[in-house]
């Protein structure tokens, strides 16, 4: 299956650290190389970066390693088709606006018999169940609400849409809005917090490492979330199945 890497954290950071032990996983310690993609939120804006090349290999993957952008949340993902020919249309992450905010969605996992989404104005570009799968997402959100809901009443119906998904297949996915990420486990999801006091951290995909102690200030707070660790000498939270997780600046809130 595929493999999902988010990052939120509560002032921009970059993602330089997790990506490069991540995009290795795209088609060299892993054989997940059929597509990559990352999307940076900026403000209200958002940089979406996608290659139907292996990541561990992609120019593009070259750039982002080289530019590293600062951001509150961060989606990336990197594919192994189940559904749908290898090319950009079918590529995560995925955007679409919903209430004059870009959305971004990532699956990990295989969704069969999913609805039709006649007459949503939410229509997939390509044939994957993922991207058809996020434009379902949307237009629940988008027939139960006319404007946006608080953070509680969006995560309590994205709780009851992850379930209506996961019945149709396995259902890993990342998703935000560019103020709140949303981490929904099936099968395999891990997250991990970094917070002062930060210590070192070693790639588990290959040999580096790096003192965060170094590289940020005492209020700042990290959340990584992956498909599997990245880190082999830090400690990450296996998510549960079925569970839905919310971060904000950096932390799990409360629903």
């Amino acid at each position: 299956m595929c493999q999902l890497l988010g990052m939120n954290c509560n002032t921009p950071t970059d993602i330089v650290f997790s990506f490069e032990g991540f995009r290795r996983r795209g088609g060299l310690t892993a054989e997940h190389a059929d597509g990559w993609g990352i999307a940076f939120f900026e403000d209200a804006g958002c940089r979406l970066f996608l290659d139907y090349l292996p990541s561990s290999s992609s120019p593009v993957a070259d750039l982002v390693r080289s530019y590293p952008i600062k951001s509150k949340n961060v989606i990336s993902h990197i594919r192994k088709a189940t559904q749908g020919v290898i090319n950009l249309a079918n590529t995560h992450p995925f955007q679409r606006e919903l209430w004059g905010k870009y959305w971004i969605f990532a699956h990990n996992g295989n969704l069969t018999e999913l609805a039709k989404l006649e007459p949503s104005r939410f229509q997939p570009v390509g044939n994957t169940d993922s991207e058809q799968a996020f434009c379902w997402l949307l237009d629940q959100l988008a027939q139960q609400f006319s404007v946006m809901p608080s953070r509680i009443e969006l995560h309590q119906a994205l709780s009851r849409i992850a379930a209506q998904l996961a019945q149709h297949g396995c259902c890993n996915f990342l998703l935000s809005n560019g103020e709140t990420l949303w981490a929904h486990c099936s099968t395999a999801l891990h997250y991990i917090v970094r917070q002062a006091p930060f210590t070192v951290a070693h790639l588990s995909d290959m040999d580096l490492t790096v003192d965060f102690s170094n590289e940020t200030r005492p209020n700042d707070r990290v959340a990584v979330i992956a498909t599997q660790p990245l880190t082999d000498n830090e400690t990450w939270t296996a998510m549960q199945p079925g569970e839905l997780l919310m971060f904000v600046d950096g932390e799990i809130q409360k629903t």
